[in-house]
């Protein structure tokens, strides 16, 4: 037999060694995670739990939720969009409903900072109670979106979703959220509207109206639905809020980039959550430039019969007072305490909205 040449041996080996790394490239998958991941191609998107406060940081209070034992009012801390503590700076109190506060708060607190949502459980013995705090942690949430989504660069204007206060009516609360995109109402919906009895006709009635009406219009400057006066009103009330609250946040976003020519703060207007007390609800607005307030005002106050004088003489103090420290940190005015500690933690709800 005819020996085979050495160096026809080595030419051999070296084929069949090119032959097969040729084989194992072609049966590589064309999407491989590591080589599409760096093109950009088939990424993970980055995790998000849905409903979630998306990327900015801060503090953000929810709106104050009302329910059949007291308020519930939630504030959020966000940290590069990752909800990292949740508390309730009001919940039902006196008689059995202290005992089920602290049973029911510290575990919807925990449970909103495990989901990044307010998607969770209500707890035992608590429904009520664990109602309000999931509709004032999804109006927190909306808020720190609203901020972030105002945000945008490359000049897009992304949307923006923000829910205004819950505005009491003779017949019941209604409370408004808006889609904005570009400075426009793009979308407007009650998420609360008075319900029962005849109620539930006139909203039937006048809700789709109002929201048709609050998007061709792009304002609160509508006209009430006949027959659904209270709604209405209401519902303009608690618009007007939200754009508000939208106004502020793109007022923000602007004044952090914008300070470069001339170096002047642009000045904002924001209000506060409505703060019920026991005469009567107490909201305030401010208007800030600069980090600082200059100008403060109660858009709803107690009235009616002592509560006229008391309110008379309170506001303007209370006022004055807010525009002095620039902070919630006031002194009560004597003779109204109620009107005081209701106005201080609407300012404070304002401040917080405005990152003061």
């Amino acid at each position: 037999m005819r020996k085979s040449h050495p160096i026809r041996r080595v030419v051999l080996a070296g084929a069949a060694t090119v032959s097969g790394i040729v084989l194992l490239l072609s049966l590589k998958p064309a999407t491989d995670p590591g080589s599409a991941q760096a093109a950009g191609v088939g990424a993970p998107p980055a995790a998000s739990a849905q409903g979630g406060a998306q990327a900015a940081s801060g503090t953000v209070t929810g709106d104050a939720a009302q329910t059949q034992y007291g308020a519930v009012q939630v504030r959020l801390t966000v940290a590069n969009g990752k909800i990292t503590k949740a508390e309730a700076v009001q919940a039902p109190k006196g008689g059995q409903s202290d005992q089920i506060t602290a049973n029911a708060v510290p575990k919807l607190n925990q449970a909103v900072v495990t989901a990044q949502s307010a998607n969770v459980d209500a707890v035992s013995g608590a429904t009520y109670t664990s109602n309000g705090y999931k509709k004032s942690v999804q109006s927190a949430i909306d808020k720190a979106n609203a901020s972030a989504g105002s945000q945008g660069s490359g000049g897009s204007a992304q949307a923006a979703t923000v829910t205004g206060d819950a505005v009491q009516t003779q017949y019941g609360a209604v409370q408004v959220r808006v889609t904005v995109a570009g400075g426009k109402i793009t979308k407007a919906e009650a998420v609360q509207a008075p319900k029962g009895g005849q109620s539930d006709q006139v909203t039937a009635n006048a809700v789709p109206k109002l929201n048709q009406a609050a998007v061709a219009t792009g304002t609160a400057d509508i006209d009430a639905v006949s027959g659904a006066t209270y709604t209405s009103n209401g519902y303009k009330e608690s618009l007007q809020s939200a754009l508000d609250k939208a106004k502020a946040s793109a007022g923000s976003s602007q004044d952090s980039g914008s300070q470069g020519e001339g170096g002047a703060a642009q000045a904002r207007t924001v209000t506060g959550n409505v703060s019920q007390t026991q005469y009567g609800a107490v909201q305030v607005r401010v208007t800030v430039a600069g980090g600082k307030i200059t100008k403060a005002e109660a858009v709803q106050a107690p009235k009616g019969g002592q509560s006229d004088q008391v309110t008379a003489n309170a506001v303007p103090k209370l006022n004055q007072a807010a525009v002095a420290t620039g902070t919630a940190d006031i002194d009560a005015v004597s003779g109204a305490t109620y009107t005081s500690n209701g106005y201080k933690e609407s300012l404070q709800s304002a401040l917080d909205q405005a990152g003061g």
